[in-house]
């Protein structure tokens, strides 16, 4: 079997899992996937099939869609809801004021355009051929260089009262390849002076590929058992004439 499945990734599987899962189900020894997706996520995760798998390159510089909910008023290490708690850069938790609601829709405007992020500790980017990530569990911090992003729209979903209620605020943020959003939630918590952390993230949009596209994969399973999970492979070649593009 050779094509792209566009899974729809539940929460607290890895991107790995979800190729091992795939490759299980169809026999077929080569797969893999574009654009890799935090346990915490859910959402569009295009996985390759046999020959397919050649064309992912051509998929992992396009742009990413993700509706996300954040929590203000604390800080974790990992920038979401996995992480340990943590009161560095932050007033003690008695006199953090939680922002009202345009205070908040204001500070969101500095990350809107072509930005500068410095990549979060807890993440896959080489120092000296060590994953940050494996660094940062053994509580290393190191010095990284910022990177050069953009963000095409970020705007608030929820409502005032929603923040009131419980310091929360969904946004759905569109970006370029690269650009990491739990980064962008701490950043934002830092400018409000009272913290903030990634409480859910699923990525609706992968260019081109959006989440009404997806299948879950209890979904998958199923069209297995009976024969069927021919019906949602999708052939690399259409795809990629659709984007304009003429692989090698």
């Amino acid at each position: 079997m050779d094509g792209i499945i566009i899974v729809n990734k539940p929460q607290g599987w890895t991107s790995f899992d979800v190729v091992a899962k795939i490759r299980s189900l169809t026999k077929v020894k080569k797969v893999g996937h574009s654009g890799t997706l935090d346990p915490i996520a859910t959402g569009v995760l295009p996985v390759f099939l046999g020959r397919a798998t050649k064309f992912i390159k051509y998929f992992m510089e396009g742009d990413k869609g993700y509706e996300t909910e954040m929590v203000l008023g604390a800080r974790t290490d990992s920038g979401d809801s996995t992480g340990k708690f943590q009161t560095s850069n932050l007033k003690p938790q008695n006199e953090i004021i939680i922002p009202n609601f345009q205070t908040v829709k204001k500070a969101l405007e500095k990350y809107r355009g072509e930005i500068e992020q410095t990549p979060p500790m807890f993440s896959a980017v080489k120092v000296n051929g060590q994953r940050l990530y494996e660094l940062a569990r053994k509580g290393i911090e190191v010095e990284r260089k910022p990177r050069r992003i953009n963000i095409y729209k970020l705007e608030i979903t929820s409502s005032e009262a929603e923040l009131v209620d419980s310091r929360r605020v969904e946004f759905y943020v569109e970006c370029s390849k690269g650009t990491y959003v739990r980064q962008l939630v701490m950043d934002i918590g830092d400018d409000l002076g009272c913290g903030a952390y990634l409480t859910k993230i699923s990525r609706v949009y992968s260019h081109p590929f959006r989440l009404s596209q997806a299948h879950d994969l209890e979904a998958i399973i199923t069209l297995q058992k009976i024969g069927q999970l021919a019906s949602i492979v999708i052939d690399p070649y259409e795809v990629l004439q659709a984007m304009g593009k003429k692989p090698a």
